[in-house]
């Protein structure tokens, strides 16, 4: 047998070793991260530009809010909410235009995507990711005169400030009944086809929101929320929005 061959040999006897044995212990240890772990200067050096610059845009201030605003500042309708819901409309609109050749209708958003309040003072673009931290994008879903009753009665019966664009007015009477509901100051028309924006959590079901399900088209803007807000809080030298009469209850 020449050196060649034994060599061989001494390799697949080392594979089929390794190959037959078997792992009878594992052993780890937690290790707790805080300010005592020094940080590894090679990285830090490499990271610090990009950091600086990243917090450098983030800090930049793209408006001024004179008070600070919070989604649990009204029971049907919020500044907050009101301030979202309207940007949306506003920025989103000449995409759907340019892409459909139509309007958007209205806006309809949810409370709980509101994260954190508008603070008074300088906003900037941190503010925006603060307030919409996920990943939403804005989309435009086709839907009948039908579903859009359906999408007022789940409003009656959520009891919540979900966001929705001034161009919608709902009024629950004091049993949270629908008393009336008009788009753009015309009833629904159950025949009409309607141009709904929202965001794609919704529209796929989130938040209970199932007439959303049935409908007559999807239109993908891609455009994330958290972008119509920065573009949107960019044109508006002090942010000033107010509660109103889009979606209210009577008290009597």
């Amino acid at each position: 047998m020449t050196s060649k061959h034994i060599l061989k040999l001494c390799l697949l006897l080392l594979i089929f070793s390794c190959a037959s044995s078997s792992i009878s212990k594992i052993e780890g240890k937690r290790i707790v991260i805080d300010e005592s772990l020094n940080p590894n200067k090679a990285i830090e050096d490499f990271i610090t530009p990009y950091r600086l610059h990243v917090n450098k845009d983030m800090d930049s201030i793209i408006s001024y809010a004179p008070q600070t605003y919070s989604k649990s500042d009204g029971e049907f309708n919020t500044a907050i909410g009101n301030l979202m819901a309207d940007a949306v409309y506003n920025e989103s609109n000449p995409v759907f235009m340019q892409q459909s050749q139509k309007n958007i209708d209205f806006v309809l958003l949810n409370h709980g995507g509101i994260r954190a309040i508008l603070s008074k003072g300088n906003v900037t673009t941190r503010t925006a990711y603060e307030i919409m931290p996920f990943e939403n994008s804005v989309v435009v879903a086709a839907l009948k005169g039908e579903q859009i009753n359906e999408m007022m009665l789940y409003l009656s019966q959520a009891k919540r400030a979900h966001p929705v664009s001034h161009q919608l007015q709902l009024t629950l009477d004091k049993n949270s009944e629908v008393r009336s509901a008009t788009v753009n100051g015309k009833p629904i028309d159950v025949n009409k086809t309607y141009y709904i924006a929202t965001n794609d959590y919704l529209f796929n079901g989130g938040d209970g929101m199932d007439f959303f399900q049935t409908n007559e088209g999807l239109y993908v803007l891609n455009y994330k929320i958290r972008n119509v807000l920065i573009d949107n809080f960019k044109k508006t030298d002090t942010l000033n929005p107010k509660q109103d009469q889009r979606f209210i209850k009577l008290k009597d």
